[in-house]
């Protein structure tokens, strides 16, 4: 089994994650997890359904408790900063959740304003053109920031949920599933306007997906979680010349992964 590579240099590290293990109860989730995500990347994380891929993106940022190991967001251990000092980082960080999670009784735009309001204090006039500009960097039209999540699409919503993610301005953006429940062009015009973001704004994104389309599209390197551990982590490509581990095999190297690999 290939074991992944950890960097001793953190600086050009976003994230790093040594010795995490999290149960739930007596079920053990992930135990000794090591992962590094560079800085500046866009990073998949690919596994079976169950196998803990949300839980681990709600543990590092600490909306679930952990037993053991530590996690650096930009090179500072939650554990060990006061409050004032874990805000600071956690305004550096943006979250797209399934279906974009927005508020129901919102519009869009107070929906991107919800940070803002939370964090900085500026005048509403301020924070409507700050709101209108995301709105319009995810390629949503004027007109959807003044509708509810019920009036729009479900990409729609995705797209008003990354608007949110950017708001203050974040150097990590985590998607959790973000082409899940697309159609195929759908799903492709998310995955290019995620590249030209990070692009543009320099972004580190941590990405759950199972969409071997989006993988192979955007993603500089997928880290596989199985068997409680990272399993395996590498470029699209490299993962298919070389993937050991049987379920990396049956994913990647199956009929479906080497059409898109050949189509890459």
């Amino acid at each position: 089994m290939a074991t992944p590579h950890l960097d001793d240099a953190p600086q050009h590290y976003a994230i790093r994650i040594r010795g995490l293990t999290k149960h739930f109860g007596s079920q053990l989730i992930f135990e000794n997890l090591n992962l590094d995500v560079r800085a500046g990347e866009i990073l998949a994380i690919a596994g079976g359904s169950g196998t803990g891929k949300s839980v681990l993106l709600r543990t590092i940022l600490k909306l679930l408790p952990f037993e053991a190991g530590s996690v650096e967001i930009l090179g500072s251990n939650f554990a060990s900063l006061s409050k004032t000092e874990r805000v600071k980082v956690e305004r550096q960080v943006g979250v797209l959740f399934q279906d974009g999670a927005l508020f129901s009784s919102l519009t869009v735009l107070q929906n991107v304003q919800v940070p803002m309001r939370e964090h900085l204090k500026l005048p509403q006039k301020t924070m409507d053109a700050l709101a209108l500009l995301k709105i319009a960097m995810v390629g949503l039209p004027p007109n959807a920031a003044y509708k509810y999540p019920s009036e729009l699409s479900g990409g729609m919503r995705k797209r008003a949920g990354l608007a949110r993610a950017l708001a203050l301005d974040p150097r990590i953006v985590f998607l959790d599933e973000p082409t899940s429940g697309l159609d195929p062009i759908g799903a492709a015009a998310f995955d290019r306007l995620i590249r030209s973001l990070q692009r543009t704004l320099g972004l580190t994104v941590y990405m759950i997906t199972h969409d071997l389309d989006s993988i192979f599209a955007v993603c500089d390197r997928v880290a596989v979680l199985a068997d409680k551990h990272i399993v395996r982590e590498g470029a699209p490509m490299d993962l298919v010349r070389d993937p050991g581990h049987p379920w990396v095999r049956e994913y990647f190297c199956g009929e479906r992964g080497r059409q898109i690999a050949k189509a890459s």
